[in-house]
């Protein structure tokens, strides 16, 4: 085995947009009558479409709409706070030093292509992944983790040779379940017992080392 390819979730972990996505989410909440704390109300990493669900089961509230529908409002509301969403310190220097020592970089996102290509045009990110993978190219989002699997088939890779970055629990484990090695980034609001699992955990793009994750192959 050996480092060959590095896979990067976008949400939460290229981004730190989180905070964004929880307020989005509580504002579609408060208008359908429900209540919440809107900084991190909705369970990270597995797509906005699929917290809904859970949302009704939750909070019990009556709603014509479907679960696609609520998603669209959702990041119709996240959209109008793209100018304050952030690339996490230290990317953009790891991204390089991946490129420059020709190891191949792709983006695996619970989000949508259309949602997707306009974050990627504001943070100026357009064109620097050589494969983009979004929600709507697999069946099963995270957890599973298909979304990894195709994005090492797209690149021609072999799965033990890639590398997945994440922020959220269920990426952690759809990675691990690819069969690939992980590197979880974390805060206090995201440490969970699936993010331990990761083969490393750290707090930034600053603290991983190309030759330290080269070691955990």
């Amino acid at each position: 085995m050996k480092l060959s390819a590095v896979i990067f979730d976008l949400n939460g972990t290229i981004l730190d947009d989180e905070e964004e996505y929880g307020k989005a989410f509580a504002e579609v909440l408060k208008s359908l009558g429900v209540e919440v704390e809107p900084n991190f109300p909705h369970t990270r990493g597995i797509g906005v479409k699929e917290n809904w669900p859970i949302f009704r089961a939750k909070y019990k509230f009556v709603s014509e709409k479907t679960d696609e529908q609520l998603a669209l409002e959702t990041q119709e509301a996240y959209l109008k706070q793209i100018t304050n969403i952030a690339v996490r310190p230290g990317f953009d220097e790891f991204l390089e030093t991946l490129k420059d020592n020709n190891i191949h970089v792709a983006l695996a996102t619970s989000n949508t292509w259309e949602v997707t290509d306009k974050i990627l045009d504001i943070i100026g990110l357009t064109g620097e992944f050589e494969v983009v993978t979004t929600s709507e190219e697999v069946i099963h989002n995270k957890p599973d983790p298909d979304i990894f699997t195709v994005t090492a088939d797209k690149l021609g890779i072999d799965r033990e040779d890639c590398l997945v970055i994440e922020d959220s629990g269920s990426g952690v484990t759809a990675g691990r379940e690819a069969g690939m090695r992980v590197v979880a980034i974390v805060d206090e609001e995201n440490l969970t017992p699936e993010i331990e699992k990761a083969d490393k955990v750290v707090e930034g793009f600053t603290d991983i080392k190309l030759k330290e994750i080269e070691l955990l192959f």
